[in-house]
């Protein structure tokens, strides 16, 4: 259970990823806005909350048994980084490297940033990755589950369905899927595009545990967790956000998917972030 306490401090860890998210893009002038400023809570929690971490990246004491995390969505990479660099995996100096040629912060991730678990980016693969990963972790008798976030457009990829059917076969209850729900993608909205409705239910038909929530409650979204990690099945949490969440021009905007702001847009962006920590 959180206390009120907890919930302010993960509320102002938010505001510094929505910030960090909006400078990292700027700086570049290359990136993906919208759907990182949506799985802001998501991550935030996640990270700081109720994954068990490696406190140092290859640590021979944590680091086998820490739990895993696939970036299945990779192109929201500012938002994993911002929440490495929070956990103290590399300066956050660094995170305005993003992009730039010779970093380790890449527009994907890839493995050689520390805390990364895996390359990322071709949408629809970061399921069954994490499956493979689970699979091993089952032989190993360790006890650490793996993480995906996941976006609602690439759930349009026929590979996603099979690693859905191949966890449940499998009884693969350490993968824990997060499907940041924003319902819209580069090419518009994902119902008017390939409809997803009703998702959980679709879910559900494969066998697996689902759990519907609100992505930007930080109570709902911890206790999702928590509660998946308890469950005896594969878990889903269809987490329903807002793409460009916290920015109001960026808000439900399938234009932001993929943009960097202008200098005066910049500027606006984060005199709102600053003005309104929701």
């Amino acid at each position: 259970m959180l206390e009120k306490s907890d919930v302010e401090k993960l509320r102002k860890f938010c505001q510094e990823n929505r910030e960090n998210v909006i400078k990292m893009v700027y700086n570049a002038q290359s990136g993906h806005i919208g759907g990182s400023l949506s799985s802001v809570e998501l991550l935030t929690v996640l990270f700081h909350k109720c994954m068990k971490l490696a406190p140092k990246w290859f640590d021979d004491k944590n680091f086998a048994t820490r739990d895993r995390f696939v970036l299945s969505k990779g192109h929201v990479s500012p938002i994993y980084y911002s929440n490495l660099a929070q956990m103290g995996y590399f300066p956050k100096e660094e995170l305005m490297t993003f992009r730039k040629f010779g970093s380790r912060l890449q527009g994907h991730p890839s493995t050689v940033c520390p805390g990364v678990d895996a390359a990322s980016g071709s949408l629809g693969q970061g399921l069954a990755i994490a499956c493979g990963m689970a699979i091993g972790l089952k032989l190993d008798k360790n006890p650490a589950n793996v993480f995906v976030l996941m976006g609602d457009g690439e759930l349009q990829e026929g590979s996603v369905w099979e690693a859905f059917m191949d966890a449940a076969a499998k009884k693969l209850d350490n993968v824990i899927a997060i499907i940041d729900r924003n319902r819209l993608q580069i090419d518009g909205c994902t119902e008017d595009i390939k409809a997803l409705d009703n998702l959980p239910e679709k879910i559900r038909a494969f066998n697996w545990n689902v759990i519907e929530i609100n992505g930007h409650d930080i109570v709902q979204v911890y206790d999702a967790i928590e509660l998946a990690k308890a469950s005896n099945k594969p878990t889903a949490i269809v987490a329903n956000t807002v793409k460009g969440k916290g920015v109001s021009f960026m808000e439900n905007n399938a234009g932001w998917h993929g943009k960097a702001p202008n200098k005066e847009e910049y500027e606006k962006a984060l005199e709102e972030l600053r003005y309104d920590i929701r």
